[in-house]
């Protein structure tokens, strides 16, 4: 099975966007020229890319979601084959807490997705742990938005690598994600996995050139050619970040790195079954 970590929903004509909420998507991402899409263009791709599952990821900012956590849910039983559902919460939010619990306990969303960058909310901040808190008690995983953002509004210093690691230490039974592989502080992440078990990262780190050269620069030449192959090999896990990259780009690009095949395997999706505990 083939599972693409990293998509955003956000633009999902199924989910029923109103042009209203479509424009703020498009601000608050920095995806200016981006339509509405349905379903079946992201089933045709996914054909076209030997991908069977899609990790959907909203985003809550600024006091409303891009993307309510019910809508998610909603797409999620429209399509369970297909799609697997985050929620997101904004921990400046007081109901934060309050919202996450329905979300897991009603809604029954597999994870969690925070992008402290956008949020402007440390890792450590005292409103986070009691979100830690519930994922520890519904065993859910959380995926963490990490190094650049290339959104609007963001500041990097929420998101460097170092920042999750009180997170890792005191949260060792709740699995993590620093997605983007913390571009460009790859060596860090590396480190973090290394040290922390609990400790994950995706592929959706694409900024420059094309997805081979920036998978060639950012993973067998900053880090070490074979570290993912020898070492990392069981908590690195595909992620395209689509609509911002192209899938069938990216993957593509995985496929073609030059390691075990096995190791593709783990990548593209035995890991995030693990990661999502055989749930999906």
């Amino acid at each position: 099975m083939v599972i693409d970590m990293h998509v955003h929903p956000m633009f999902l004509e199924e989910a029923e966007p109103t042009e209203e909420q479509l424009e703020r998507s498009r601000r608050e991402m920095g995806l200016y020229k981006t339509d509405a899409f349905g379903i079946s263009q992201w089933e045709r791709d996914c054909r076209c890319s030997g991908i069977d599952r899609l990790c959907l990821l909203p985003l809550d900012v600024g006091g409303a979601p891009l993307l309510e956590n019910e809508k998610v849910a909603h797409l999620v039983a429209r399509y369970p084959k297909h799609l697997i559902g985050f929620a997101s919460v904004d921990p400046n939010r007081e109901s934060a807490a309050e919202d996450l619990d329905y979300a897991f306990g009603e809604l029954g969303l597999k994870g969690l997705k925070l992008h402290p960058s956008k949020q402007q909310v440390f890792p450590t901040d005292e409103r986070m742990w009691k979100l830690y808190d519930i994922c520890r008690k519904y065993r859910r995983p959380v995926i963490f938005h990490s190094g650049v953002s290339m959104a609007p509004g963001t500041l990097t210093k929420y998101a460097h690598p170092l920042e999750f690691e009180e997170v890792a230490y005191r949260y060792s039974d709740v699995k993590i994600c620093l997605a983007h592989f913390g571009w460009p502080w790859v060596r860090e992440v590396c480190m973090l996995m290394l040290k922390y078990r609990n400790v994950y990262t995706d592929t959706a780190l694409l900024y420059f050139d094309d997805a081979r050269q920036f998978y060639h620069q950012s993973l067998e030449m900053d880090i070490g050619k074979h570290w993912i192959d020898r070492s990392l090999r069981h908590q690195v896990m595909f992620g395209s970040d689509d609509p911002r990259l192209e899938q069938r780009r990216m993957i593509l690009a995985i496929r073609e790195m030059d390691m075990r095949e096995s190791t593709k395997e783990l990548i593209l999706g035995e890991n995030a079954v693990e990661f999502l505990g055989g749930d999906i």
